[in-house]
């Protein structure tokens, strides 16, 4: 089949198909007399694979070698757990992350409290960005006091 045809079948862009040539995700294809490319059924398995592998969040880098070992060494289901697992910890961390960012953003703005634009100080462009959300006004005026208090029952015990 030629690329035309080929991208039809795929969903892949006769662009896209030329890099992935080139890339080598994709082995050069036979030529007809004429010069145009021939592809055979193994370049639409290849590109379903590519298309699949994509979806699950694999590189191109990480793809290529899968089918090389795929080419050279057989299947690659033992590479491929190790790379999916590989890949369950980067989301697992990623998203421990995002639950953090989360977690930050509500803080500084509560669902449904209106921001108090006379909370920004002179020398502040919006205190939600610039104020520290994991401690209160109150909590910092505690510490002062505590520490005061301490500096104070050191001062009656030295004498």
């Amino acid at each position: 089949m030629r690329i035309g045809q080929l991208a039809a079948e795929t969903g892949f862009s006769v662009r896209t198909i030329r890099f992935y040539e080139q890339s080598g995700l994709l082995p050069t294809p036979e030529r007809t007399p004429g010069g145009y490319r021939s592809y055979d059924q193994d370049a639409v398995t290849r590109l379903r694979f590519v298309r699949s592998a994509q979806t699950l969040g694999l590189s191109l880098a990480e793809i290529a070698e899968v089918l090389r070992i795929r080419d050279y060494q057989g299947p690659p289901c033992s590479y491929v757990a190790e790379l999916l697992d590989i890949h369950i910890g980067a989301l697992d961390t990623r998203i421990k992350e995002l639950t953090a960012l989360r977690d930050e953003l509500r803080a500084r703005h509560p669902l449904g409290d209106e921001p108090d634009p006379a909370r920004c100080g002179p020398d502040q462009v919006c205190y939600l960005i610039e104020d520290d959300a994991s401690t209160d006004d109150v909590s910092d005026k505690d510490d002062v006091s505590d520490k005061d208090d301490v500096s104070e029952r050191d001062d009656v015990l030295e004498q």
